[in-house]
């Protein structure tokens, strides 16, 4: 289905990922709206190459279990996001992503990666992995610094931290 975000989340018990990481990037973003219906964020992500790109988020709230949920993303100008951004909601967060490739088990359709997010400023200390699956019931293994599952927990989601 066409902007449906599948997502697992995980809290993260080891530095491990580092080592296995293939890239990285720092990521700001805020929120122009939290409701519970919907969160409307602002995201300018930087690569190590120092080329920012900006883009405009809007998600619904997750299904029933949590895993599922709609979202809509464009890319926009970075000046325009920086603005956005100072009109944002408090609590702007700050985070690096490490990319991990995910060992996949036997017959995987395709190629997993998990996002690992190292939080930093009032936040710095939280770790999180998540997992953007194809549909619900798709397998994947979980890597030895991934611990607790925090699908669906309100605490976990970034508009809420």
């Amino acid at each position: 289905m066409k902007n449906l975000e599948i997502e697992r989340k995980f809290l993260v018990v080891s530095e491990d990922y580092k080592h296995l990481a293939i890239d990285h990037y720092t990521i700001v973003q805020g929120y122009l709206c939290k409701e519970p219906e919907r969160t409307i964020r602002v995201r300018i992500k930087t690569p190590m190459n120092g080329i920012a790109k900006a883009f405009l988020t809007i998600k619904s709230k997750p299904n029933e279990v949590g895993f599922s949920r709609f979202e809509w993303e464009r890319e926009i100008d970075v000046t325009d996001a920086k603005q956005l951004i100072a009109m944002c909601l408090p609590g702007v967060i700050e985070k690096t992503r490490w990319l991990i490739p995910a060992t996949q088990p036997q017959a995987a359709s395709s190629a997993l990666t998990w996002e690992v997010d190292e939080f930093h400023g009032r936040l710095a200390g939280t770790i999180i992995a998540e997992l953007e699956l194809e549909n619900e019931q798709q397998p994947f293994c979980k890597p030895s610094f991934v611990g607790e599952e925090v699908t669906g927990d309100p605490r976990y989601y970034n508009a809420n931290m």
